[in-house]
């Protein structure tokens, strides 16, 4: 049951109205941005609301227990504070939405209709749709620690405890989106950095990280296949840094960062397979002892 201010039901039960919708997103670098579907500006809260900014909400669902419900948002990137390059920069990726039914004429009489996430977000040439999670999704996200063989932890995090080095090169050649190539990583063995973080440190992408889909080797030049494409086109002499990568296995844990004692998996547990296969005659190690002894 949702208590709407009374100075604002009683504007509602008058017939004729004067609302709008405000929004407010707060990014993961702390930036607040507000927009209303008003012609012109609000303020409340100390967040300015930009008025004629393209953005218009789509239909809002609700959902019973702890099902994620949400809406979506879209707009154009010419809207205020939005622009494809922060978008493409991950600045929006998880950032807090807060929705109000406001009276414009009286900012004062509001009421906050929906909080939630961005989620998914569809770029189009001139615009976007933002997916807008409830604040249920929460209850979806992984928390704790789970019993898995891989490790469940990230690479060079306090729990995994390796101290990181990265790579810095310069693009040589490029098709502009998802591949480059780099002299100067030659000593680095085949897939070493697949898997890994690439982030450009020059060029119109300065900022932009993904991850590494492929790294190959041919002679002193590196190859690398990425995951995501940059706003912008990778040119000829971006430069880059880039971290190893890590298939969360024990055995890669222990060989290529020396750092078996700290994995956090459980590489010993027995598969589905060990587990269905059942007991055929002569298997020998099925008296609860170590099957690495």
């Amino acid at each position: 049951m949702r208590d709407i201010p009374s100075g604002l039901a009683a504007h509602i039960a008058a017939g004729a109205t004067t609302l709008c919708h405000c929004w407010s997103l707060t990014r993961r670098d702390g930036l607040v941005l507000g927009f209303t579907d008003h012609d012109r500006p609000l303020s409340f809260d100390d967040i300015a609301f930009a008025a004629a900014t393209g953005l218009e909400a789509a239909e809002s669902a609700a959902e019973l227990g702890f099902a994620i419900g949400g809406g979506e948002v879209a707009g154009a990137f010419a809207a205020s504070g939005l622009n494809e390059a922060d978008l493409a920069r991950g600045l929006y990726d998880d950032a807090r939405v807060r929705i109000w039914l406001v009276d414009w004429a009286d900012p004062g009489e509001r009421l906050l209709l929906e909080e939630g996430y961005v989620g998914e977000v569809k770029r189009g040439e001139t615009g976007f749709t933002a997916e807008v999670r409830g604040l249920a999704k929460a209850f979806d996200e992984e928390r704790g620690r789970l019993y898995l063989r891989a490790c469940s932890a990230d690479l060079g995090d306090q729990r995994c405890g390796v101290a990181l080095s990265a790579a810095t090169a310069g693009v040589d050649e490029s098709d502009g989106r998802l591949s480059l190539s780099a002299d100067g990583l030659g000593s680095y063995a085949d897939g070493y950095f697949t898997g890994g973080r690439l982030v450009f440190t020059g060029g119109a992408n300065a900022g932009f990280a993904t991850e590494v889909k492929r790294h190959g080797r041919e002679g002193t030049r590196a190859l690398f296949q990425l995951w995501q494409a940059p706003a912008a086109a990778i040119l000829p002499g971006d430069g880059f840094r880039v971290t190893p990568g890590c298939d969360k296995s024990f055995a890669t844990c222990r060989a290529k960062f020396g750092n078996g004692v700290n994995f956090r998996g459980f590489p010993h547990m027995p598969t589905n397979d060990f587990i269905i296969g059942g007991v055929r005659p002569g298997d020998g190690g099925l008296d609860g002892g170590s099957l690495f002894r």
